[in-house]
């Protein structure tokens, strides 16, 4: 039993092909004469003005992280660690107490989301048994001066509202 060997013709073989320099002028050629069309006439270049004009944002966006609380101000979250089991970037540090309000057994008393670590991939949502957690903020533009800032606690968690209603989130899928 033979071997069949295929043989496959390879381009580039001539020596103007092998010096790559005429294919380099060419490249270049294209870039500059895009340069000298925008140059002449930018009316047809599509710009974002951003600090002044802000986009669109849908209710699926996934932005900086909240916690949704009860109607009457308690927290949803039930200590359950599903979030922070769940998340591939391991960016959730959870502890659990006593929940003294007879809603349920576990409370947190310590929920800190380090969002230099987030991937912001949305696994923590989707985890969530109670919907205590959601990235429905619309905010998008993430800063700060030092690392400490972006460690996100309990308290600045649950004062961050949402900035949709709950049925643009819920129809929008998120």
């Amino acid at each position: 039993m033979s071997i069949k060997v295929k043989t496959i013709v390879r381009y580039g073989r001539s020596w103007q092909e092998r010096l790559y320099l005429i294919e380099v002028f060419k490249g270049m050629a294209c870039t500059f004469r895009h340069f000298i069309t925008n140059f002449l006439d930018n009316s047809k270049l599509y710009v974002r003005h951003y600090p002044e004009v802000k986009p669109e944002i849908t209710p699926r966006w996934r932005g900086r992280h909240r916690l949704t609380t009860h109607e009457d101000g308690t927290i949803k979250c039930v200590a359950c660690y599903m979030c922070q089991t769940n998340c591939p970037a391991q960016c959730i540090q959870i502890e659990a107490g006593e929940r003294t309000d007879g809603r349920t057994e576990k409370v947190p008393l310590k929920f800190d989301i380090d969002l230099l670590e987030c991937i912001y991939c949305g696994y923590c949502v989707e985890a969530c048994p109670m919907d205590a957690i959601r990235m429905d903020t619309g905010i998008f533009s993430v800063t700060a001066t030092n690392r400490e800032e972006m460690k996100m606690t309990i308290d600045q968690l649950r004062s961050t509202p949402g900035a949709f209603s709950e049925e643009e989130y819920k129809k929008g899928g998120a």
